[in-house]
């Protein structure tokens, strides 16, 4: 699975884990899907799945090069930097997006998942009355997921860890969203918006000089669920990842039917149209979380009006699209180019 890569590979493998970075935090959209569709994938979940017994025996024995070379580190060093990149970069411009451009950001990514779904119907070689069965009950439970109403905050911290478990099958399963499930748990401001906010702003004032952060309860309380958070997050990775690899392996054309169909009933959450209803009071006021924000209690997905503005949709939808056939039309070329060095 590992192969040689000149430093222009490992480029893209850092604009590769932006893109990843990106979708991860935004709703509805995976990060799976990202890897499933330009072509690394199967590595992703290979190079992960290699932390294991044997792993372990190297780190034990002293042997971290053979340790490093054995899990792909060089390929997953790359790809997390440009994660971790995008956390502190390009999500936080996706914030500001989200906030002024919502309608337009939803409409790219609602473009991004039909591309995707054209990608991987493309992808499928068998197409038996199984694995349409499959594909059905796939979209079906997407479909589901997508029409259940947010649960409220909690950070109680063993329920933090149990949500970065749950969230990072995002990473793992293409079609499937983390961020999604963190709404629907409740923590998606508390994980991925004031949590990170929290540790960006620590480092910030670390390296100002400033360490009056140690005495700020509320940050101290927030860098923790970060910490726990991420703990579960690499829990839940690298067990899904083991997962995911024995079901490939055995079962790989059934598997991508049902993620197939996973991605068809996704296009429910990722409905640019809908409008957000909070929780309100008899007095008519808002009820906030423990962070201010407004408890969100469903979406309202609805028809939009033809005006300049679905126009300029359905362009951010078509341009979607496009970069997905792209994204395709890149890793087939540099699969040429490989196979004839």
């Amino acid at each position: 699975m590992q192969s040689k890569r000149h430093r222009k590979d490992y480029l893209f493998l850092v604009l590769k884990g932006l893109a990843m970075g990106a979708a991860n935090k935004v709703p509805g959209v995976s990060g799976g899907l990202v890897a499933f569709v330009a072509g690394f994938y199967h590595e992703f979940i290979y190079s992960l799945q290699r932390f294991n017994k044997t792993a372990l025996r190297l780190v034990l024995g002293g042997r971290f090069k053979s340790c490093f070379d054995y899990v792909n580190g060089r390929f997953l060093c790359y790809l997390v930097s440009g994660m971790i990149i995008s956390y502190f970069s390009i999500s936080k411009f996706l914030d500001f997006l989200l906030i002024y451009y919502e309608i337009q950001v939803w409409s790219l990514f609602f473009g991004m998942v039909i591309g995707s779904i054209w990608y991987i119907y493309n992808d499928l070689e068998e197409h038996s009355k199984f694995s349409l069965l499959l594909t059905i009950i796939g979209a079906g439970v997407g479909l589901w997921i997508s029409f259940l109403d947010p649960a409220t905050q909690n950070d109680n911290l063993w329920f933090v860890f149990f949500c970065g478990i749950i969230s990072v099958s995002g990473m793992t399963l293409p079609g499937f969203s983390g961020s999604f499930i963190l709404i629907l748990l409740g923590n998606y401001v508390l994980l991925l918006v004031d949590a990170v906010n929290a540790l960006y702003d620590t480092i910030y004032e670390v390296f100002s000089g400033n360490f009056s952060f140690y005495y700020n309860g509320n940050r101290i309380h927030m860098l923790k669920i970060l910490a726990v958070f991420t703990l579960g997050s690499i829990t839940g990775l690298v067990t899904f990842s083991h997962l995911l690899n024995y079901i490939l392996t055995r079962f790989k054309q059934l598997t991508i039917a049902s993620i197939f169909g996973f991605i068809i009933g996704s296009l429910g959450v990722i409905w640019p149209w809908k409008s957000k209803v909070f929780k309100v009071d008899i007095d008519g006021s808002l009820f906030l979380d423990s962070t201010g924000n407004p408890i969100i209690i469903m979406y309202k997905r609805y028809i939009p009006e033809i005006d300049f503005n679905f126009c300029i949709s359905i362009c951010s939808i078509l341009l979607g699209i496009l970069i997905v056939l792209g994204l395709d039309w890149y890793g087939k070329k540099l699969n040429y180019l490989n196979a004839t060095k």
